[in-house]
């Protein structure tokens, strides 16, 4: 992942935050991000020394330096609700203190400023009711990916299509796609595997295009999926909230950026996108994180993207099958359905405990189970 001279700035922060995570192999990261390891441990020598100013090609002052030395608190807080209309008081004074402002008033006192100024709506504090959710024990063990609601453009639509790591919240990908067809998709995870690495296991929904229907889970870009190692879990049907976290990423997403925007095409969404998934990373304190910062909690996969597949291969004891054109295979003088989306790949049969009964693997992940005992239907 080069350096990209539209964001530049966003990139280096972000390699030097990840950077510094305890046990991060730098020399990796810097493969990752497309950059020398001299030229990684200078930004983070920098950074070190000066803050954000040192990412910067010529030295300046930093953002922030007019609004800390002396001012006002209440304008400190007025002008970080400007920049941020959706957040609420914790958020500002925990946002300000990363900025180096340590005097400042309680939550309250801060909520009472922003009503005085006309910045909050009186109901605003107590409008979202709290989720309860689990989180995974560590990042990278599970993904979850969905597409937000689109939305018209002045040419087309866009699809905004989310990832976001579980245990984290870390934002991994937020892009503005013209559709929701899987080759799109693929060619953007490809992008954020091979900066990010290989998660363990994703999460989404059972619709296109990661799943057919409820009887029918697998889909090309599933079974792509399977073949880089990674689990595939489905939310349950009609329930939300199952992917809660990137729900409640995608009301961030419309509370911050969205509501009352327009947008005339793909590029302006994206010129959009980019830097606030910077400010949610990097800046934005997580209620659910004990008002941390998303990256502050994560660390990039050591399990690198491998740009060429291996070959496909089982157990001696394994009775392997093709999957067929419709997506079954022959085994013991039957047909069996599988599904389509495997057409063309080899699967392993493994006798289970109960006579009869097989279960279906494909690598290393088990998809199906056929039982002799019934005839077919």
């Amino acid at each position: 992942m080069p350096w990209q001279e539209v964001s530049i700035m966003s990139q280096r922060k972000e390699f030097v935050m990840l950077a510094r995570v305890e046990g991060t192999n730098i020399r990796e990261l810097c493969r990752r991000f497309g950059i020398s390891h001299v030229s990684g441990y200078k930004w983070l020598h920098r950074y070190q020394h000066q803050g954000d100013v040192g990412l910067a090609d010529q030295p300046k002052k930093p953002h922030h330096s007019p609004r800390v030395t002396p001012q006002i608190v209440e304008e400190q807080i007025l002008e970080a609700r400007d920049a941020h209309p959706a957040w609420g008081a914790r958020k500002i004074k925990k946002w300000l203190q990363m900025k180096g402002q340590h005097q400042l008033p309680s939550p309250s006192t801060i909520t009472a400023i922003l009503a005085r100024h006309d910045r909050l709506k009186p109901d605003e504090e107590t409008k979202h009711s709290p989720w309860h959710r689990f989180e995974q024990p560590a990042a990278n063990d599970l993904w979850q990916m969905d597409f937000k609601g689109h939305f018209a453009l002045a040419q087309g639509r866009c699809h905004p299509l989310t990832v976001l790591d579980d245990h984290s919240r870390f934002a991994l990908g937020l892009r503005a796609c013209a559709n929701e067809q899987g080759e799109t998709v693929k060619g953007c995870l490809t992008n954020i595997f091979r900066c990010y690495g290989l998660p363990y296991r994703m999460l989404m929904d059972n619709g296109s295009p990661w799943g057919d229907d409820i009887e029918h889970p697998y889909t090309p870009l599933t079974v792509w999926l399977l073949r880089l190692g990674i689990g595939v879990s489905h939310g349950h049907p009609y329930h939300p909230q199952t992917q809660g976290k990137d729900e409640r990423f995608h009301r961030t997403l419309k509370a911050e950026l969205l509501q009352g925007r327009s947008f005339t095409d793909i590029a302006h969404c994206q010129a959009a996108f980019d830097p606030w998934r910077e400010v949610y990373n990097l800046e934005r304190p997580h209620e659910a994180l004990g008002m941390a910062t998303p990256t502050s909690r994560y660390q990039v996969s050591w399990r690198s993207f491998p740009e060429v597949l291996p070959e496909i291969e089982y157990g001696p004891e394994d009775q392997v099958r093709l999957v067929q054109d419709k997506g079954r295979i022959s085994f013991h003088g039957r047909q069996f359905n599988i599904s389509k989306a495997f057409k063309g790949y080899p699967v392993a049969l493994r006798p289970t405990l109960e006579d009869g009964v097989w279960d279906v693997y494909f690598v290393t992940h088990h998809i199906s189970q056929i039982d002799l005992n019934y005839p077919n239907v």
